[in-house]
């Protein structure tokens, strides 16, 4: 069984910075492609970024490249949002998701939320203006 458990929500001013952490339980996190998503309310859970199991590869949704990081510390079974000039409408319940599947590059099909196995319970981000 695999647990994901998502902290660093909380409120900040639109501008400032967040950075979200996932830790995961399982011997095989390493070999786990891991991704994160928000859902605003009324809203449809959407693909922010995702990390190959190497981190090697990463993947990012337009409207957060250049702002957001995602990053992964195999050692310590985590992975990482780092999120900088936040907007107001970053403003979500950010989830982390893992991809048992082993594969070593993520793209577009990492869009899909049917594609992910496991889901932690999500963290609520708010960027007041």
């Amino acid at each position: 069984q695999v647990q994901l458990v998502e902290s660093g929500g909380g409120l900040v001013q639109a501008g400032g910075s967040l950075r979200l952490s996932c830790a995961v339980s399982g011997r095989t996190f390493s070999s786990y492609a891991m991704g994160w998503f928000r859902q605003a309310p009324g809203k449809e859970r959407a693909f922010v970024a995702a990390i190959s199991w190497s981190g090697g590869s990463t993947y990012y949704a337009d409207s957060v490249k250049g702002r957001f990081t995602i990053s992964r510390d195999n050692a310590k079974n985590t992975v990482y949002l780092q999120m900088n000039s936040l907007k107001t409408e970053d403003t979500a319940v950010y989830y982390c998701a893992a991809d048992i599947s082993g594969d070593d590059t993520v793209g577009t099909k990492q869009l899909s939320v049917g594609l992910w196995d496991y889901w932690g319970q999500g963290t609520q981000v708010t960027v007041s203006s």
